[in-house]
């Protein structure tokens, strides 16, 4: 199996629907490349982030974060389930976000996934970033609309249990939905790592629709 080295990543673009999205997609990945690259400049968007959810997400994306040489966290209030008949807001924030950062890698949701809020920002990660590498993240949950990725980042138990530690702290209002538990999060992680034969046992999986070697 061919592995390609993410020590070139010097800055990364995180875009989540919700205040957990990118934490559970790609957290484990973040703190890998901030680990691996000293210096990384990390650029965070949470686009439904109000309320305790907002103060959720500002605290765990501070500790996902800490090791970045520059960050930035942006919430934002888009009505959360109508993203859909939000889109020309939305997509006027892209276009302003294109403005200001060049990331080297953006991760963001899948097209595949049945949340519509996912869906918007997806669709909006491709119209706006267009010459860049975009690695789609999955969220597990009641949809049933796990695929078969193309991409996977192998993560040290280390990575993996700082992530799944940081969503358990973090994201109290989570906690008492069925699917919001280390399980979910620990045998999702152990699954990829059986498809890429990682030694480690824990990894995230991406869809890598477009990339240029």
């Amino acid at each position: 199996m061919k592995t390609l080295a993410l020590g070139s990543i010097g800055s990364i673009l995180c875009l989540g629907a919700h205040s957990d999205d990118i934490e559970i997609g790609c957290g484990g990945t973040v703190l890998k490349l901030l680990e691996s690259n000293p210096g990384l400049s990390a650029h965070w968007v949470v686009f439904s982030a109000t309320g305790e959810r907002g103060a959720e997400a500002r605290a765990s994306a501070e500790r996902f974060l800490a090791r970045a040489g520059r960050k930035t966290v942006e919430l934002h209030q888009f009505r959360d389930g109508f993203f859909p008949s939000e889109h020309s807001k939305i997509k006027t924030y892209f276009e302003e976000l294109k403005s200001r950062v060049r990331p080297d890698a953006v991760f963001t949701h899948t097209r595949a996934d049945l949340h519509q809020d996912h869906r918007a920002v997806c669709e909006l990660t491709w119209n706006t970033f267009r010459d860049h590498l975009v690695l789609e993240y999955e969220v597990p949950k009641w949809d049933g609309d796990l695929g078969a990725p193309n991409v996977y980042v192998p993560l040290d138990e280390r990575h993996a249990s700082e992530k799944i530690a940081i969503l358990m702290e973090c994201f109290g209002t989570q906690r008492g939905k069925h699917w919001f538990d280390e399980e979910t999060f620990a045998g999702l992680m152990r699954v990829r790592a059986m498809e890429c034969n990682a030694p480690s046992r824990r990894a995230e999986a991406f869809y890598g629709r477009k990339v240029v070697l």
